[in-house]
């Protein structure tokens, strides 16, 4: 197995995007990729994207992309998990990299969801929920992190101030990311105060709609440092994804996600780390609940503690572990196919001295969790410089 990097990267702006197609965006990210990266050639493709058929009426998604990017006869492939989708495809990339089957991949996430209703989106996305236990019962994904989010508050004594401090902080981080969503400062008060959306998750604990692509391009570490016009490449070191139960109800325990634990832990021993060698952590915060729990699955805080710790500003840019300096997928943006590799593009940011305003100092090793529907499917991925 070749060890393999990151060598290039490209993301567009996160948001309400009606001038672009899903096409525009993942070309656009795709080119700024490869032209960051100094190849001259590409391999492979994987394009994560969850349901580019009900977005935007288009699947068979992946060889569109090969095509507008002029690199026909190539492999070029959909990768579909729902909310890790991104994440998933960046695993498949890192698997034909690390087995010599390819020198470089490309790996592209996109979504298009605003070009729809709102009940059109919450229609598509609750497909990612258990169908026939779950959706038909009209349970959405806000019903689902809102249980998740009462029996947390319930057994660890949490509050909705708590809560409401993920979102607080992931919107002032993204203040600062010229590429996100939001922009807006947001007090405890107006989290508090906002219309709820399923009891007690409020507007500000839940992720938004939103357009978006980011992309990278992997390559064998060893060839990576010999690019002499590409930035510094960046060591996937330890990479893996677990499975769930797709439905809360088949959960033995629904505040701990199992799957996170599985994935950590795989990537953990892949890497050689444990949680108190991360520097910098992007995790998804579909909701504010989810935060919070993934900081204590991924082992940053003893279960029960991510609340507390949250409020404490312990996750904050300064902080004890730093957790979404971007912004987060509340405050960034949640482009559902994009997310996981603009996680990735993020950290690697972080890991190369170039977050500006969000750079978290004497930043090593990075984190990336990526959370499919409620828990079902997750990847994690450590990055280092090297």
């Amino acid at each position: 197995m070749r060890d393999v990097a990151v060598v290039g990267i490209g993301i567009t702006n996160f948001g309400y995007l009606w001038e672009k197609s899903w096409r525009d965006l993942a070309v656009e990210a795709s080119l700024e990729a490869i032209k960051s990266s100094g190849v001259d050639k590409i391999d492979s493709i994987y394009l994560g994207n969850f349901s580019g058929g009900t977005f935007v009426e288009q699947e068979h998604m992946a060889a569109i992309l090969a095509d507008y990017l002029g690199f026909l006869h190539i492999p070029s492939t959909r990768i579909e998990n729902a909310c890790a989708s991104g994440g998933v495809a960046l695993r498949h990339a890192y698997m034909e990299v690390a087995s010599g089957m390819s020198d470089v991949v490309l790996v592209t996430g996109v979504e298009k969801m605003t070009d729809v209703v709102t009940s059109q989106g919450v229609y598509s996305l609750s497909m990612a929920a258990d169908r026939e236990y779950e959706g038909y019962q009209g349970v959405t994904f806000p019903g689902l992190f809102a249980l998740v989010a009462k029996k947390y508050m319930h057994d660890f004594n949490a509050t909705r101030k708590q809560l409401a401090a993920v979102a607080v902080k992931n919107h002032k981080n993204a203040s600062k990311n010229p590429k996100a969503q939001f922009h807006n400062i947001i007090t405890i008060d107006d989290v508090l105060n906002a219309s709820i959306i399923a009891d007690p998750l409020g507007l500000y604990d839940c992720s938004p709609m939103t357009d978006g692509a980011a992309s990278v391009v992997l390559m064998p570490l060893e060839k990576a440092k010999k690019l002499s016009n590409s930035a510094k490449p960046i060591k996937i070191s330890g990479i893996a994804q677990a499975t769930d139960t797709i439905a809360l109800a088949q959960r033995n325990d629904f505040v701990t996600f199992q799957a996170t634990i599985e994935a950590a832990k795989k990537a953990y021993q892949m890497a050689g780390k444990s949680p108190q060698d991360i520097n910098v952590a992007e995790v998804h915060d579909c909701f504010t609940i989810a935060e919070i729990c993934a900081i204590e699955d991924l082992g940053f805080f003893e279960k029960g503690k991510g609340a507390k710790a949250t409020e404490d500003g312990l996750t904050e840019i300064d902080g004890k572990i730093p957790v979404n300096p971007s912004g987060g997928l509340k405050g960034k943006g949640h482009p559902v196919g994009a997310t996981g590799i603009a996680q990735i593009v993020n950290l690697v940011e972080q890991l190369r001295g170039q977050a500006k305003d969000l750079q978290v100092n004497n930043a090593k090793v990075g984190l990336a969790h990526n959370l499919g529907g409620s828990g079902a499917t997750v990847t994690v991925t450590i990055l280092e410089v090297i």
